[in-house]
């Protein structure tokens, strides 16, 4: 763990992200990794262009002091599904069905992956996430230890997903892993039970892991329901519909997690809302293998909680939540016949605060006393931002990457201006990618 410290953001604007609490200007007050105070300047236009040194009512000490010069200070976004190492795929199998993409190009690469592999796979992801403003992701992949290392070093908060499925793993091992990664209520790692889909993994499987989830009283998570055909496909085989087959065999007894949830039926929506299921939509993934669109207006009208998720840079390429944002409005729009659907606010929502809830972060979700740092400063003085009409729809409708400024996690900064604090230099990075992709791809 780091040293502790204290860091003082000022003159900055706050969107805290808690419910009905507009943006202010003001101050964070950052201790040991944990926000201690959120000062807010009285009498003070929030959408008003400054620049000044404002000191506000801080009583001084603090190791670092940091002038937002009246750019937006609110929680990092969460990446609620990817799968880090697979940025070795990026742009190899690409214009693709689904299922050809999996079984017939990504699976034999990725058997050809090494535990060093895994380690410098994930750095290169987490610089990606961290130009991005994710502060953290819910990943699913094997070798866990190495990504584990890999997130350890670079300072970035990551929880792991179960992937067992009838080609590797064991339910043994998952137990271990869940024991392992959530023994520190301080660490920067920690894990969810999950295995990857219904259609890899049999049914005994199955009731062994519903079995291990009643034991911890944990929620599972899964891939589900991404394509017409995996539905179909299940419906032979069961007489039910992914979800409800699932549910049958007792997996959602705690709650849970559906990445993907685009194609479902009356039954499936009933279950979810009752056993409290959330779902990670991920809208450019979806659309570049042609799975469809998630009714995402339609959980968000019945009270389901949404989050966002990129997927892998294998299907999508990039880990870009900004346009993951725009996609979950803009095709919600197109899908429901209306403009009004999926507001921007409900957007930074689902990127900052559900994506959280559905990883088991419940102190990263907002600003707030108390709360983990893991927060990002948005640029406000680029042309796409202004004028400062309406932040939020700003961040949403015309933000990109350019306007991540900086991202903190655990109270340390990682990224800031173009420059990344990871331990690593990016050439070294860069050049472990390129010869793993080589290797294995012969590209």
């Amino acid at each position: 763990m780091q040293a502790e410290m204290r860091t003082r953001i000022y003159n900055a604007r706050i969107l805290t992200m808690e419910p009905g609490r507009k943006i202010f200007s003001g101050e964070i007050g950052i201790e040991d990794g944990r926000i201690i105070s959120i000062e807010e300047e009285q009498g003070k236009d929030s959408t008003a262009q400054t620049d000044r040194d404002w000191k506000g009512q801080a009583s001084g000490g603090w190791d670092e002091e940091i002038n937002a010069r009246g750019n937006l200070i609110m929680p990092g976004f969460k990446n609620a599904h990817t799968h880090s190492p697979m940025t070795f795929l990026r742009s190899y199998a690409d214009d693709m069905k689904l299922q050809e993409w999996l079984f017939d190009k990504v699976f034999p690469a990725e058997a050809e992956l090494t535990s060093d592999d895994i380690y410098w796979l994930t750095k290169l992801a987490v610089m990606e996430y961290l130009t991005s403003g994710i502060t953290s992701v819910f990943d699913m992949y094997k070798l866990k230890k190495d990504s584990a290392r890999a997130a350890e070093e670079t300072g970035f908060r990551m929880v792991f997903c179960g992937d067992l499925n009838d080609f590797g793993g064991t339910v043994e091992e998952m137990e271990q892993d869940y024991i392992e990664y959530n023994k520190d209520p301080e660490s920067l790692l920690s894990y969810q039970i999950g295995f990857h889909a219904e259609y890899t993994t049999s049914r005994e499987r199955m009731e062994q892991i519903a079995a291990l989830a009643a034991k911890y009283q944990s929620p599972v998570c899964v891939h589900c329901s991404e394509t017409k055909k995996e539905v179909e496909e299940c419906r032979e085989r069961s007489g039910m519909s992914p979800v409800a087959y699932m549910d049958s065999l007792g997996l959602f007894q705690y709650g849970g997690c559906l990445f993907h949830g685009v194609h479902m039926d009356e039954g499936d929506f009933a279950i979810i809302k009752e056993k409290g299921i959330s779902v990670v939509t991920n809208p450019a993934s979806n659309l570049k293998l042609a799975s469809g669109i998630a009714p995402v207006k339609r959980y968000l009208d019945m009270g389901i909680p949404v989050a966002i998720g990129t997927d892998g840079p294998a299907s999508n390429n990039c880990l870009d939540m900004f346009r993951e944002m725009f996609l979950v409005t803009g095709l919600q729009k197109v899908l429901c016949d209306d403009p009004e659907a999926v507001p921007a606010m409900d957007v930074l929502r689902m990127a900052a605060v559900n994506g959280a809830h559905a990883m088991g972060l419940s102190d990263c979700d907002v600003l707030s006393c108390g709360k983990r740092a893991d927060l990002i400063m948005i640029d406000l003085m680029q042309p796409n931002m202004q004028p400062l009409q309406n932040i939020e729809k700003n961040i949403v409708y015309s933000g990109s990457k350019q306007n991540v400024r900086m991202t903190m996690i655990n109270g340390k900064v990682v990224y800031r201006d173009g420059q990344f604090f990871i331990g690593e230099s990016p050439e070294i990075i860069y050049r472990n990618a390129q010869r793993i992709s080589e290797r294995i791809l012969g590209q």
